[in-house]
């Protein structure tokens, strides 16, 4: 409350509960911050019923490029433990996807543009996913320990490879899309509704910021910092601080 007004209408006013200039303008921006918050909300609670609507089948079915992953090897597929080859393949097959059947991607060599085949490997899981996998012992003694450096990491990573590869092949398949998700015109109606009025008012960055200062501001990004009072032990000191300081370290 401005002491002007108390002054020139007594204490009593206090009791009406006016709000300055400044009060005003912050209620404003409070407002609007809990609206963005609903809409935020919204906007989460339309996208939960889009994807929960399910799927419905294709007919007819189409093509989409094509796929490939491991299968067993022929000779092994006829052996005696081709189950047990087949249960570690299910846990650590890898598919890929791609519009050429020969999966040829372009390349650059001395300069000039080549094609080569796609490379595809094996499942190499890291300590904690290997371990979610459930090998038996058995299976577990078909895996050796390499660390491999990541471009998302500095330090190498410990990962479980699979020793006999040899034992399976790739297998080369047309990739068909025999169902689709189901749609609600309605639905997708109110969430481009909702995405254009925020788009239109520019109100995506004011929401990041709302949702998200958390994320931005992590603790782990300041983890390796070395603190400035570490760095500088004048900081935020007096000048006879300072000369205390300078002193015992003269006298040390």
């Amino acid at each position: 409350m401005d002491t002007k007004l108390i002054n020139q209408y007594g204490g009593d006013i206090l009791s009406y509960r006016l709000r300055t200039a400044r009060q005003k303008k912050r209620m404003q921006y409070e407002d609007l911050d809990k609206q963005l918050i609903q809409l935020n909300k919204k906007q989460r609670e339309l996208s939960r019923k889009k994807w929960n609507l399910g799927w419905e089948p294709l007919v007819p079915p189409i093509q989409k490029g094509w796929k490939r992953f491991f299968v067993l090897r022929d000779d092994v597929a006829k052996g005696k433990q081709a189950e047990f080859f087949q249960n570690i393949l299910d846990k650590i097959n890898t598919c890929d996807w791609s519009h050429k059947r020969d999966f040829l991607v372009k390349r650059r060599k001395f300069g000039r543009k080549i094609y080569v085949v796609k490379p595809q490997k094996l499942l190499e899981p890291e300590g904690h996913h290997f371990k979610k996998l459930c090998f038996t012992e058995r299976e577990q003694q078909l895996f050796h320990v390499e660390y491999k450096t990541e471009k998302w990491c500095k330090e190498p990573v410990k990962r479980y490879v699979f020793v006999e590869p040899w034992r399976f092949v790739l297998r080369t398949k047309p990739y068909m899309i025999e169902k689709v998700r189901v749609k609600d015109a309605e639905l997708e109606s109110q969430i481009q509704q909702l995405d254009n009025y925020i788009e239109r008012r520019d109100l995506r960055k004011r929401m990041d910021k709302i949702l998200h200062r958390r994320h931005r501001n992590s603790w782990w990004k300041w983890k390796n910092v070395e603190k400035y009072n570490e760095a500088n032990p004048y900081k935020n000191k007096s000048l006879c601080q300072v000369l205390n300081i300078i002193q015992q370290e003269k006298i040390n």
